[in-house]
């Protein structure tokens, strides 16, 4: 069949160099196409020099329609309004998109959902393969521990994030609500301050720290009476995102059109 050719959009920032040098060192893949919105100054650039590497014959370009056509799959970590646009092109074009970005509004996710009725899209809240495992032992955990064991998930990344709680934070969160057979949307607490009252029974709570370098860090907390069971994840380098997005794009390819997680692309119990 051949390496899988993968195009990168947002090439030019952190997570665009991060995926190109991955790509460049995986084997079963090779970049095809690299895409930078038309105002960046990174446009005519090789992508390789970009990422730290030498030339790697691909152009930095400001047009998706072209870029995709010579592609498999589209790997994306950008803004939701950036993503939703794609989502559209990767339709069109009829290639597998990986989708990483977070923020994303329900209007936002029903445009996704729409274009996933042509193509396969793998979307994951984060593709770290440890926070996807993380996730399914935390709805195992709140299938087994009733509501007397509150639930609280603190997460902390670095000061440039600019969506709270982290995408990460609500894919644990819709997990536990999940494990609990609860709507999250209407049982969770994203904020206390001043007479909150008593915390009411079966509530899923957030806490969202934000400072320094912190590339990402995730904690559930099952508080109960005399015992707190934690689960975490920390994550160390942005690489580990990467590795999980070319993992889902491999896994992808030929699959039927449809909406994915990283759960189904590590076949983890429902």
């Amino acid at each position: 069949m051949g390496d899988m050719r993968l195009a990168v959009v947002g090439a030019a920032g952190r997570m665009g160099r991060t995926l190109i040098r991955l790509i460049a060192g995986s084997a079963g893949v090779r970049l095809a196409a690299a895409v930078e919105r038309a105002d960046a100054a990174e446009i005519g650039t090789d992508a390789g020099v970009l990422a730290g590497l030498g030339g790697l014959g691909v152009t930095v370009s400001d047009n998706p329609a072209v870029a995709f056509a010579g592609a498999d799959a589209m790997i994306d970590f950008t803004t939701p309004a950036a993503t939703v646009a794609f989502a559209a092109a990767a339709a069109e074009a009829g290639i597998v998109h990986i989708i990483g970005t977070t923020g994303l509004s329900p209007d936002d996710e029903a445009a996704i959902a729409g274009a996933a009725r042509r193509i396969p899209i793998v979307k994951s809240g984060n593709m770290s393969l440890g926070v996807n495992l993380l996730a399914g032992l935390v709805r195992q955990a709140a299938r087994a521990l009733d509501d007397r064991f509150d639930i609280e998930i603190v997460e902390m990344h670095h000061r440039y994030k600019v969506d709270a709680p982290s995408g990460t934070a609500l894919l644990l969160g819709r997990e536990a609500a999940a494990g609990r057979g609860i709507d999250l949307d209407t049982r969770s607490v994203r904020a206390r301050d001043g007479e909150t009252g008593p915390r009411r029974p079966g509530d899923i709570g957030f806490a969202a720290l934000r400072g320094g370098s912190v590339v990402g860090e995730h904690a559930v907390l099952f508080a109960g009476e005399g015992e707190v069971v934690s689960l975490s994840h920390q994550a160390l380098d942005r690489a580990i995102f990467g590795r999980g997005a070319i993992r889902a794009a491999l896994w992808a390819r030929g699959r039927a059109p449809g909406l994915y997680s990283m759960a189904d692309v590590l076949n983890l119990p429902a």
